[in-house]
């Protein structure tokens, strides 16, 4: 029993030894990551404009689909979450009547954010093959 503490202990005591050899690397040379990365739309945001997408172009149908999806891909590239939902929201209620239309269209960060929305879907008008359009439902 005597002998197999000792074996155990020389074990213990080498691999201490062994790790105390490893050096790690500095933090400082480790690159930061953020929490999120800045083109990481929520999935409800994903599936939302996916949705109103396909809407927009003829309805539900593959072809729709992924089109829309592309489309969606590309504009998380080209801008945050973020200011994306500030741009739709400026750009939803753009045409708003009155004062409550004002608070829409007059904010200098509305033009803003609704030319950085309207050119991210410009580069993904790429999604949809020739015209830049989705394709209409099929018939059968």
């Amino acid at each position: 029993m005597h002998r197999h503490m000792s074996s155990i202990l020389f074990l213990s005591a080498a691999l201490l030894v062994g790790c105390a050899g490893i050096t790690q690397q500095p933090a400082a040379s480790i690159p930061p990551q953020s929490a999120v990365p800045s083109n990481d739309f929520p999935t409800q945001t994903r599936v939302e404009y996916v949705l109103n997408c396909m809407q927009e172009h003829g309805g539900r149908n593959y072809d729709n689909l992924y089109h829309c999806v592309c489309e969606i891909d590309k504009i998380a590239a080209e801008m945050p979450h973020e200011e994306f939902l500030q741009a739709q929201t400026f750009a939803a209620n753009f045409n708003l009547a009155g004062e409550r239309g004002g608070l829409f269209r007059d904010p200098p960060q509305s033009k803003k954010l609704r030319d950085r929305l309207k050119e991210a879907k410009e580069q993904a008008a790429a999604c949809f093959p020739d015209t830049g359009k989705a394709s209409s439902p099929k018939k059968n």
